[in-house]
Order: C-alpha cells, then sequence, then structure tokens
C-alpha cells in the first residue's frame, strides 16, 4: 500500500504555485491539478511494487493538544503573521481533499482529532514485520517522524519534495534521539527543558552529545515506570515520548483507522464526469492512471 501524507502533498503543491506566481491567494483549478497530477504520478511510479494508494488525512482539534497545549502552537502565530490567507487556503485544501473522497477508487481515511501521522503510523504498526516478508508499504511524506516506522523491514518512504527515498539504518536509536532532542518544528521542546519554553520565547537547556547518549543509555536498560523524578528529566521524556512515538496514539483512533480502512473505496464511475466538470482537459487522456 502506498500511504499518501495528503496535507503535506497538497501544501508542497501549494508552496509551489505560490512561488511560481508570486501571488498570495491560490487558483484552486490549478492547486487541483497539481494534487491530482502528483497522486496520479506517485501511483504510476510505485504501485507495480507497493500496491494501491491509501489518503490519509488530518483533522482537526488534534488529541495531543489536550496533551499538551503547545503543541504547534507556533504554527497559528506563523500564520496569522503571514501575508497569505491561510483561512482561503485551508478552504481549497479542503475542496481538494473532499473531492479525492467522493470520487476516487481509494480508501480514504480521516479520523476524528487524528493526524496523518497517527493514521500512517497505525497501519504500519498493524501490518509492518520485523523479519521475513510482509506486504511492502510506502509512507510517501518528506516527514521525518515516519523515520520510526522503518523498524519494520517491509516500510519504505519518499520524499515528494526532494524525490528521493528516505533511509535510516537505526530507526529504533533515531526514535530514541526524536524523543530526548524534541521537534522544534513541532513545539515540542527537548526533555530537559520546560513545557513552555518555545512559546514564552525560551531558549532550551543544551543537549549536548555526551548528556544526550547518557539518557538514551538509561532510557534503554531502565523499565519505563521506572523513569521518574529521580532523573531531572524525566517529565520532560515522557512528554515528548507521548508526543513523539506513534505506538501512543490513543486506542480509540487505532480503532477508527482500521475500521475506515476495512472499508471498500468507492468505484470509478464518476470519475470521467468530475474530470469534464472541473476541466481538467489535459488529465482525461491519464484517467486510467488514476
Amino acid at each position: 500500500m502506498i500511504l499518501v501524507d495528503l496535507n503535506q502533498v497538497m501544501i508542497s503543491n501549494l508552496m509551489a504555485q505560490l512561488h511560481s506566481s508570486r501571488s498570495n491567494t491560490v487558483d484552486e483549478e490549478l492547486l487541483r491539478h497539481m494534487v491530482l497530477n502528483g497522486i496520479r504520478s506517485y501511483r504510476n511510479k510505485f504501485k507495480d511494487k507497493y500496491g494501491e494508494i491509501v489518503i490519509c488525512c488530518d483533522d482537526t482539534n488534534n488529541w495531543r493538544k489536550k496533551e499538551y497545549p503547545y503543541y504547534k502552537a507556533h504554527r497559528k502565530q506563523n500564520r496569522d503573521e503571514s501575508v497569505l490567507d491561510w483561512p482561503n487556503i485551508f478552504d481549497t485544501l479542503n475542496v481538494v481533499r473532499d473531492e479525492l473522497k467522493e470520487f476516487f477508487p481509494y480508501k480514504h481515511l480521516r479520523v476524528h482529532t487524528a493526524e496523518a501521522d497517527d493514521i500512517i503510523g497505525v497501519l504500519c504498526h498493524e501490518f509492518g514485520v520485523q523479519l521475513g516478508e510482509g506486504e511492502p508499504i510506502l509512507v510517501l511524506s518528506g516527514d521525518k517522524d515516519f523515520i520510526q516506522l522503518q523498524q519494520y523491514v517491509n516500510v519504505s518512504q519518499y520524499d515528494p519534495i526532494r524525490k528521493r527515498m528516505i533511509k535510516h539504518k537505526d530507526a529504533h536509536q533515531y526514535l530514541q534521539e526524536h524523543i530526548v532532542k524534541g521537534d522544534r518544528g513541532d513545539g515540542i521542546p527537548n526533555c530537559l527543558s520546560a513545557d513552555d519554553t518555545f512559546v514564552s520565547g525560551g531558549r532550551q537547556k543544551p543537549m549536548r552529545a555526551n548528556r544526550l547518549s547518557e539518557i538514551i543509555g538509561v532510557v534503554q536498560s531502565t523499565p519505563l515506570d521506572k523513569i521518574n523524578g529521580e532523573y531531572e528529566w524525566a517529565a520532560g521524556y515522557h512528554r515528548n515520548r507521548i508526543l513523539v512515538d506513534l505506538q501512543y496514539t490513543p486506542e480509540y483512533i487505532k480503532e477508527q483507522v482500521l475500521e475506515q480502512f476495512n472499508v471498500d473505496p468507492g468505484g470509478r464511475d464518476g470519475l470521467f464526469n468530475y474530470f469534464v466538470k472541473k476541466r481538467l482537459n489535459n488529465l482525461i487522456e491519464n484517467i486510467s492512471e488514476f
């Protein structure tokens, strides 16, 4: 299966469009064409090895914000300060997302309070294998959060922006380093630093290589329930572990992901009329590739 991180694919196409047009507004027709043509090209490139497309979508009110109110808080601030019309951009992206669900013959997963990361993580943990052979799985995203899923021998990752495979020799080690060091892009400080480090304008406590190695050594040799106040970094580690490690996606989300995954996708009956209605003339001749 080809797990498409839809939001990242659409945002990358959007930014390419805005950059080339030097505009602050979205051309819905052009964005639709770029997203659909991208999906067509990825399907052509990878279908023979990995199978069919599975569309994985972000939902609103992400569950991580209840666990950690500062999760991705700076992104909203950046959008508020941006010259781009983000409400219009999100409306346009949502239109294309909903059209993919209604007209295209792909499994389309969107779960209340879940990110695409959660959906992709659930499916990889469910169908990934440590040894032997399993169904080949391709994660179509440049997000390095997914490197942790390469612990399974049948999981690969392709970055559609840089057009290259992402590989890491030790997915377990990468995950532990990610937890300890945090993720500035998601507003998660390292495990030595306070929750509000980034939103308060503060600086993280330094995470030097020897400190990183020391903490990981403890983590690898100590049961999780024994990592407590004895260690100054314990609270930060447990905070980050829940936010970063995709095994900690809540059970109700896991259940809904698998329930939706087991629903057969729609057919192709309305595809031609959709292409005509949306004036996707350049894609009609390649309609069999969708």
